[in-house]
């Protein structure tokens, strides 16, 4: 799988795609909707952008058939050899057909190539159909949590009992 570094021009479409996977009725057509317990947008095209202008390092990788996104992911550099790795997205047409674990592999190439040695990430706790899928994948569950940001840049909860789980893979 071939992964490209997206460019300002093209962070409307990932943003899009993003939300289209994560919120809303669209996200119901894949299996990793958070559409039952988080409402509104998961980010948009300002709020990549200056995460991206704030984490030196940092990357928003696509992988396209011909024109169509079918998906992204972001990596940064989180510090000593570790990377860490959020927004795996597949559109929801396209997920169970093997293309989100192609990603997380070429992720995982991408940060190999750049002496990292680990992947870290965070996933809603009560997301355990994702969370068995990462660690069927290789990663384990640390024991760390992390508040959920009870934010509205990252979607308006519809529960309170929200936190982030931290899962690692050696690589």
């Amino acid at each position: 799988m071939q992964l490209v570094p997206a460019t300002d021009g093209e962070l409307e479409e990932v943003a899009a795609l993003v939300n289209s996977a994560y919120r809303g009725e669209t996200s119901r057509a894949g299996w990793t909707t958070e559409a039952d317990y988080l409402d509104g947008q998961r980010t948009d095209a300002q709020a990549l952008r200056e995460d991206l202008a704030a984490k030196p390092g940092a990357v928003m990788l696509l992988c396209r058939d011909q024109a169509e996104l079918q998906g992204c992911v972001w990596l940064e550099p989180a510090g000593g050899n570790a990377w860490y790795l959020g927004m795996l997205t597949v559109r929801p047409s396209l997920q169970d057909c093997g293309i989100g674990r192609r990603l997380l592999v070429a992720a995982e190439d991408y940060v190999r190539e750049r002496g990292g040695g680990r992947v870290r990430m965070v996933v809603v706790g009560i997301r355990n159909t994702l969370i068995a899928w990462y660690e069927r994948r290789g990663y384990r569950l640390t024991g760390e949590t992390k508040p959920f940001p009870y934010d509205s840049r990252f979607g308006i909860a519809k529960r309170h009992d929200l936190e982030f789980v931290v899962l690692e893979k050696a690589l």
